[in-house]
């Protein structure tokens, strides 16, 4: 898959929540992702749940000689921080590298380490979600 294939895949918002239980996306901002776009994660079942709403603060597709740059402002009651994303071209394929900042409002630092280690696997598995999708249409 190309980079610029990755970055498609990758900025598909609604797209990330399928490979993630009891999560769903929606897209508050009409059209195209892009610069000032937002859209809410919700993760849960029901009013058990939380959302985590977000705006593209950072968006720089990628281009010859430049790896693709989008990072997310995380604006929500409860969750915060900020995720970025980058996706590089390597030979005919890509590399996507994902880092994420997460904060849970009301949630002691000391909890810091579980909250990385869980974010890690949440965000992991949607971003093989995406990205293998892709595989597999490609496969058709």
């Amino acid at each position: 898959m190309s980079a610029a294939e990755a970055w498609e895949r990758v900025t598909d918002w609604s797209a990330h929540a399928a490979g993630v239980p009891l999560t769903r996306a929606r897209t508050v901002t009409p059209g195209p992702p892009g610069l000032g776009s937002r859209f809410v994660v919700r993760t849960g079942v029901g009013r058990l749940g939380v959302d985590d709403p977000m705006e593209v603060v950072r968006w720089e597709p990628p281009s010859a000689g430049r790896p693709g740059v989008c990072r997310l402002a995380k604006r929500g009651r409860v969750v915060l921080g900020r995720a970025e994303i980058t996706v590089y071209a390597e030979g005919s394929g890509a590399r996507v590298v994902w880092e994420e900042a997460l904060r849970l409002r009301g949630l002691p630092r000391l909890f810091d380490p579980a909250l990385r280690r869980a974010g890690r696997l949440l965000f992991g598995r949607a971003l093989a979600g995406v990205l293998a999708e892709e595989a597999r249409a490609q496969d058709i």
